[in-house]
C-alpha cells in the first residue's frame, strides 16, 4: 500500500516479486506508461476496503506508522486485512519499510482542542499500526533512531533490519558520459527542496567557475524564478516534465548533483528521491544534513551542508566537486550491488521461519 505512487515506485515494482499495488494518488512524476504490466488499484478508503476484503491476502506492506498524514487510514486498513485474514483463517504478515526521520508530533505543539484530538488519534493509530507489524525495515539509520525513541515499545515484537536506501548502479544505456561542469537540479522546484539557495549561490558559482553550467529539472511554484535565471544566463536550463528516458539522459550527463534541503515545521527531507538516483549514475552529490542519508554521503566523498550555509560556502562546495571531477566509476563502487529497496522488499516478504 502507497499513499502516493511516483515513476521511480513504478520502475522498481517491475523488479519486484508480483504483487498487487494499491494506493490513493500518483504525484507530479508520474508516467503512464511505466504502469504497463503491473497490478495498480488507485481508490480512497472505501475502494481500498472493499479490495483488501475481497484479497486472499499472505502478506501486507503499509505505510510505516509515523507517516502522519495517511496513518489514521492505514491503522483502519490493517484492522480491515487482519479482520478478513481472520474470517479467512489465513496467516497474515504485515511488514513496513519506514524511512521517517523527524518526529511527526514534535516540531509543532497541537494547540487548540480540535488540534490536540487531531494529535491524540494519530497517535493512537500509529501505535496501533506499530504494534501488529511483523517486520520493519529501516531505510536510514536516522529513521531506525527516532523509531527507536519513539516506538521502541510498540516494536518489541516485531523483526527489525536497517537496510540503507541506497541503490545499485544504473543498468540504463551508457550516453557520451558525463559533462565537465554540469550541475543538476532534480525535483520539485519549491522551498524545501532549496531552491533559493541553489539561485543565490549560482552567480557566486559562475565567479569561482566560469564554464560552469546548470540544468533544472522539474516543476513547482518557483518556476518563474528558475525560468527568470535561465533568460538571463546562457548556462543555465530549465527543463519541464521530461519523460523518464530524458531524466536519465540528464543524470548520466551531470558531474554533480545538487538538492539544498530545507527542513520545515512539517516536513523533513527522508531520503531524497533524487540523490538516490544521482548516486546510481554516478553523480558527486552536493546537499545539507537534512536527508537521513546524510551520514553515508559525507563519510563517502560527498558536500554535505548546514541548510543555511550561505550562498558562498554553498558555491564554494559545488565548485569544490566539480574541480575534484571524481570518476563515475568510483562513485557507484561505493553503492550496493543491489538495490537497498529492493533488497529490503525480500527480507520483508521473506517465508516466516
Amino acid at each position: 500500500m502507497y499513499d502516493s505512487v511516483r515513476s521511480a515506485h513504478l520502475e522498481r515494482a517491475h523488479q519486484l516479486a508480483p504483487a498487487s499495488i494499491l494506493y490513493r494518488r500518483h504525484r507530479y512524476d508520474f508516467d503512464p506508461a511505466l504502469a504497463e504490466g503491473l497490478d495498480l488499484h488507485r481508490g480512497g478508503l472505501l475502494r481500498t476496503t472493499v479490495t483488501l476484503l475481497r484479497s486472499r491476502l499472505a502478506s501486507l506492506e503499509v505505510n510505516e506508522p509515523l507517516l502522519r498524514p495517511s496513518v489514521v487510514r492505514t491503522a483502519v486498513l490493517v484492522a480491515v486485512a487482519r479482520a478478513a485474514a481472520g474470517l479467512r483463517r489465513r496467516e497474515l504478515v504485515l511488514t513496513t519499510y519506514a524511512i521517517e526521520n523527524r518526529d511527526p508530533f514534535g516540531a509543532v505543539p497541537a494547540s487548540g482542542p480540535r488540534a490536540r484530538a487531531r494529535a491524540a488519534v494519530d497517535r493512537a493509530a500509529g501505535r496501533y499500526v506499530a504494534r501488529r507489524l511483523d517486520r520493519v525495515a529501516f531505510g536510514t539509520g536516522a529513521a531506525q533512531e527516532l523509531y527507536g525513541a519513539l516506538l521502541a515499545d510498540e516494536l518489541a515484537g516485531a523483526e527489525r533490519a536497517l537496510v540503507p536506501a541506497l541503490s545499485s548502479p544504473c543498468g540504463c544505456p551508457s550516453g557520451s558520459g558525463q559533462e565537465d561542469g554540469r550541475v543538476l537540479f532534480l525535483g520539485a522546484l519549491t522551498d524545501r527542496k532549496g531552491v533559493p539557495q541553489l539561485l543565490a549561490a549560482w552567480p557566486e558559482l559562475l565567479a569561482r567557475r566560469p564554464g560552469a553550467r546548470l540544468t533544472v529539472v522539474g516543476s513547482g511554484p518557483l518556476e518563474a524564478e528558475v525560468a527568470d535565471l535561465a533568460a538571463r544566463e546562457p548556462g543555465v536550463e530549465l527543463v519541464v516534465g521530461p519523460p523518464r528516458a530524458r531524466v536519465h539522459e540528464l543524470l548520466r550527463a551531470a558531474s554533480v548533483l545538487v538538492l539544498l534541503s530545507q527542513r520545515t515545521p512539517v516536513w523533513r527531507e527522508q531520503v531524497g528521491l533524487p540523490i538516490v538516483e544521482a548516486l546510481a549514475h554516478g553523480c558527486t552529490v552536493v546537499t545539507t544534513d537534512e536527508t537521513g542519508l546524510a551520514g553515508w554521503l559525507a563519510d563517502h566523498g560527498h558536500e554535505v551542508l548546514a541548510p543555511d550555509a550561505p550562498p558562498a560556502e554553498v558555491a564554494a562546495a559545488v565548485a569544490g566537486a566539480l574541480d575534484r571531477r571524481r570518476s563515475p566509476e568510483s562513485v557507484l563502487a561505493d553503492l550496493p550491488g543491489t538495490d537497498g529497496r529492493l533488497d529490503a522488499d525480500a527480507w520483508l516478504s521473506a517465508p516466516r521461519a
